[in-house]
């Protein structure tokens, strides 16, 4: 038997009066609960999605928040986009690098162009954002990148090869990014989620598949994205502020 959802949990302005930047944060997912939360928090928030309808609903969802559409697999897209982060909120106080893509595919039936779109979206992607955030981040010396990665990063599963790989590395960029940009007083984190439902998932993904990822949560049932989103306000906030190059498991997964 699933357990009850708790209760939404009201904000305490973990990030009153700073400026969050988002990706990937239209539609029902974790991206979208982040930058919810991250209004109802104080923040001043900006979103990105390559689904420029999704995304147009989802800021007018978070009371007009700006709202820009970004592909994170392309260069000059994420060059447009922090122009204009910086020309909306002036800085940027926390980047979340939530943008991935997934594929189902076993690897000798993977193609060359399924493996390298699963990597240029969820990994390089993240590399993209970050590198750009660190620019701009270190000048000032103050900063917060949090990342979403998968326990598909060391929890094995058939068909996501590609879509794992990509998650590792971004638990790995997490980690040495981190060290590089501590002198600077910038922390860079990563969550982990096992399985949070929402209305995309279920959309991509049978009911069989969704029903045995749930049977092994302890919980009996998958996260719910604002579950995930409120860890990775914990990060961002000065609650977390000696951490850096860690992870955070955000799962009930039992063997």
């Amino acid at each position: 038997m699933s357990a009850t959802v708790p209760p939404y949990v009201p904000g305490h302005g973990l990030l009153a009066d700073r400026t969050v930047l988002v990706t990937a944060a239209a539609g029902t997912g974790i991206g979208f609960a982040v930058a919810r939360r991250a209004v109802e928090e104080g923040a001043r928030v900006m979103i990105s999605d390559i689904h420029e309808r999704r995304l147009a609903e989802a800021a007018k969802e978070l009371g007009g928040v700006p709202a820009i559409r970004c592909n994170v697999a392309v260069e000059a897209d994420v060059t447009a986009l922090w122009e204009a982060a910086d020309k909306e909120l002036g800085h940027v106080d926390v980047l979340v690098n939530n943008a991935g893509l997934g594929a189902t595919a076993t690897v000798v039936e993977m193609t060359d162009e399924q493996w390298q779109n699963v990597i240029d979206v969820s990994l390089t992607g993240t590399m993209r954002m970050t590198r750009a955030a660190l620019k701009r981040m270190m000048p000032r010396k103050a900063g917060v990148i949090v990342n979403n990665a998968s326990v598909l990063a060391w929890r094995a599963q058939a068909g996501q090869s590609a879509y794992a790989a990509a998650k590792a590395g971004v638990l790995a960029l997490t980690r040495c990014s981190a060290i590089e940009a501590a002198p600077a007083g910038i922390r860079i984190n990563a969550v982990s989620p096992s399985i949070a439902l929402h209305k995309h998932l279920v959309k991509v993904t049978t009911q069989d598949v969704l029903d045995t990822l749930t049977s092994r949560e302890a919980f009996g049932r998958g996260a719910e994205p604002w579950e995930v989103a409120n860890v990775i306000v914990f990060l961002a906030s000065d609650y977390a502020s000696y951490m850096t190059g860690e992870v955070i498991s955000v799962s009930s997964q039992h063997p």
